[in-house]
């Protein structure tokens, strides 16, 4: 790879490189707005934008819940980025060190990794860190032998497929344990993810067992755990106190003020002393920066996120810029001093467009933009036709509030490409019943033919992670409610979590 020549004149460097590293909601939206700023300047290659990000793609997280329960395919849920990005040089890889003295940033990519060369070297002018955030875990014992994260559209589809799966388990076994272990479901975590993860696979769930002849609604049993008080925060303690009580009369366990002890051999113990046999554990509980961040000569906060003036630059750091979830920006707009933005997707989409201005702004010389907001409300999915809402201080709650939800997150989400065909989803999905099918299989595609020439069955193409629920190729699968050799767990990845920012 050579960094310094790609797309200018052969022998020239552009004038200015910005390398955006992260292409998630600040990646992908700053490198948009730098793209139809510079557009002229990118053509002559007197500018070039590097977007290094580990997938070629943005996802839309808010509409994951609706991807893990049918309502949207998972292609329409994430962006390609080569498509919306045409005039930046998206590099796929991760940056694993920014030291920014000398103005450079260390990259492995899938090349590298295939030759053997190790990292490559970036140069860059200006640099915009937005690798976004990993999941929060806690040393809970058996949490990463047995638990599911949901941050991922991998994930979000592994676990739409784990959770059929269990069912055909139930529907299957003589033994009431493998039976009551398997309909058992399991969520950490009162936010956004956890609860509306919760409400559209329940939902999912609840509409497919009606196709089994030995599995009611009823049959199945949902746990929502939550260290707070109240689940969704964001939308206010009225609305939160509504979608508790909308939660527990669809017969789903709403534990407040509780936590997860343990879940060693797929059995969750809380620390209020129930114990449930589980084959589902899902953990939403929470995210935190990205380790990138540890590995810059940048200034961090307590909380390792990069501190930030209110122009998104980095303290003390010219050329230098963050936003999302890897920066601890000022809220102007705070009745308390010392107080951070949030780090959501709302902020981070319009701190893009600050950041994008800021950036032009420092090359052309001219004065920064501070970052204030305009607090809009909070939208959140308790299930098909059921919300909560609190938008412009007026509270929403069941249809109008889902409508509110659907909305709000379609206007939201890029491009005009990507809202017809999710407009067009829902649509159809008015017309005719849900899908109801597991492709399990899809996770790992080599393992039929590799038995069918003599192989264990059990091989995966390369870069597969072992999908939720400890698939296995046909034929090679455990036993139902056994307990995965040491190594084999379903929620662990060959490597680094991803991350988006």
């Amino acid at each position: 790879m050579a960094p310094d020549s790609r797309g200018t004149t052969p022998g020239t460097r552009p004038s200015v490189r910005i390398l955006v590293v992260g292409g998630g909601y600040v990646g992908m939206y700053t490198a948009l707005r730098l793209q139809r700023k510079l557009k002229q300047r990118l053509k002559s290659g007197d500018a070039e934008i590097v977007v290094v990000t580990p997938e070629p793609y943005m996802t839309y997280q808010p509409f994951l819940p609706e991807a893990a329960a049918g309502s949207i395919s998972p292609r329409h849920v994430v962006v390609p980025l080569r498509r919306v990005l045409g005039q930046c040089k998206i590099v796929i890889g991760e940056a694993q060190r920014i030291d920014h003295a000398k103005r450079t940033a260390t990259v492995t990519t899938l090349a590298t990794g295939e030759e053997g060369t190790g990292a490559v070297e970036i140069r860059y002018d200006e640099i915009v860190i937005a690798p976004g955030s990993v999941s929060r875990t806690l040393p809970v014992p058996g949490l990463a032998e047995f638990g599911i994260g949901f941050k991922t559209v991998e994930e979000a589809i592994g676990l739409r497929n784990h959770v059929i799966e269990q069912m055909d388990i139930a529907s299957a076994t003589r033994d009431p344990a493998i039976r009551d272990a398997a309909l058992t479901f399991v969520f950490v975590g009162g936010g956004y993810a956890g609860v509306e993860a919760l409400a559209e696979l329940e939902d999912m769930a609840r509409y497919t067992s009606r196709y089994y002849h030995n599995i009611k609604a009823t049959d199945l049993k949902w746990i929502l755990v939550e260290a707070s008080g109240r689940i969704l925060p964001e939308v206010g303690e009225a609305m939160g106190t509504y979608a508790v009580r909308e939660l527990r009369g669809r017969n789903i366990d709403v534990r407040l003020e509780t936590r997860l002890d343990t879940c060693e051999d797929r059995v969750a113990v809380l620390s209020d002393g129930s114990r449930f046999p589980t084959r589902t554990l899902v953990w939403t509980a929470g995210v935190k920066p990205a380790p990138l961040l540890a590995a810059t000569d940048l200034p961090l906060t307590e909380r390792g996120r990069l501190r930030c003036t209110a122009t998104l630059g980095v303290e003390g750091n010219e050329h230098a810029w963050a936003a999302g979830d890897a920066a601890a920006v000022p809220d102007l707009t705070a009745a308390e001093p010392g107080t951070e933005t949030a780090p959501n997707a709302q902020h981070a989409v319009r701190q893009a467009k600050t950041l994008a201005e800021n950036i032009l702004a420092s090359i052309d010389g001219r004065p920064l933009t501070e970052y204030r907001h305009a607090y809009a409300g909070s939208v959140a999915s308790l299930g098909l036709h059921k919300g909560v809402a609190h938008v412009y201080g007026r509270k929403l709650k069941g249809y109008p509030a889902w409508l509110m939800h659907r909305t709000y997150h379609l206007s939201r989400v890029p491009t005009f490409n990507r809202k017809a065909r999710v407009l067009a989803e829902w649509t159809l999905a008015g017309l005719f019943k849900r899908e109801i099918v597991s492709l399990g299989s899809l996770e790992h595609p080599r393992a039929e033919f590799a038995l069918a020439a003599g192989g264990t069955g059990n091989h995966q193409a390369p870069g597969n992670h072992p999908a939720p629920g400890n698939h296995q190729a046909p034929g090679n699968r455990q036993a139902p409610g056994s307990t995965p050799p040491p190594g084999s767990d379903p929620s662990q990845g060959d490597g680094p979590p991803k991350t988006s920012g």
